[in-house]
């Protein structure tokens, strides 16, 4: 038996490798809204894994990124080839946390929107900012206990239902004419290729005060747009649980982890 000794540095990055494949592995089994049994996996993902080997190494493994002078850290979803997951590297619950409507609270939304990238590098295409979608679930429709922007492919009846109803949604927030996924949302737009400093979160606590006495309820999607005249920009789409309409707050439920659209011309 030949025995191989391995330098200290590299044998903690496999090891690192190694725990974040697993650490990663009880993130996706228990990453449907029907399962909670690791709430604390996402976390541990990004606060013992990827920030200690960014330390240690360079690298942010098993992340796909981790920014520390901004927070946040791209985590890869292993069930699905082309999605990812926008994380603070702070301890932060969920939508119903005060700290997205703080003054100084990081724009997450940008953040995960520039986090696309990832999900055209997992799916080797380049891919046109109408078939992106950005979503956050309620407390009742999550399985983790740490904020998670879900970034993929938008499902292609939600993106053509967005594009043949574009009149009726303004700037503000307003009833959609039509149901996406099965759900009625409230819907509003934005212009311009960037959100930049323009915080979803405060765009809807701000433009409906019945969605801020109820942040824990809520679940909200940002999907990119080109508009009619050929000019970039986003809807924001908003909905809350509500259970005598079987409704759990999943906005996640727009995004197509199959990515069907980039078969679509």
């Amino acid at each position: 038996m030949v025995l191989i000794t391995v330098p200290g540095p590299l044998r903690d990055r496999v090891w690192f490798a190694v725990l974040g494949a697993l650490a990663l592995g009880v993130v996706v089994l228990t990453g449907s809204p029907a399962s909670a049994d690791h709430p604390n996996a996402l976390w541990r993902v990004v606060h013992g894994l990827c920030l200690r080997d960014m330390s240690i190494s360079g690298h942010p493994a098993p992340c796909l990124a981790v920014n520390r002078q901004e927070g946040y850290a791209v985590v890869p979803d292993l069930r699905h080839r082309t999605q990812v997951l926008l994380v603070p590297t702070a301890r932060v619950a969920g939508i119903e946390s005060p700290q997205v409507l703080a003054p100084d609270a990081v724009n997450y939304w940008q953040e995960a929107w520039d986090a696309r990238r990832w999900v055209e590098r997992r799916a080797r295409l380049p891919i046109s900012r109408d078939r992106i979608g950005l979503a956050i679930n309620s407390v009742f429709s999550r399985s983790q206990n740490q904020l998670h922007i879900h970034v993929d492919c938008v499902r292609p009846d939600v993106r053509q239902a967005l594009e043949e109803n574009q009149a009726a949604i303004g700037v503000a927030w307003t009833r959609l004419p039509v149901p996406l996924a099965g759900r009625w949302y409230t819907a509003r737009r934005l212009a311009g290729d960037d959100l930049g400093q323009r915080n979803p979160f405060d765009l809807l606590a701000r433009g409906d005060p019945d969605a801020r006495a109820r942040m824990p309820l809520e679940t909200l999607a940002v999907i990119g747009a080109t508009f009619a005249d050929g000019s970039p920009g986003f809807y924001l789409l908003s909905d809350h649980a509500d259970f005598l309409r079987r409704d759990t707050g999943f906005a996640e439920g727009l995004l197509d982890h199959g990515c069907a659209v980039l078969g679509q011309p």
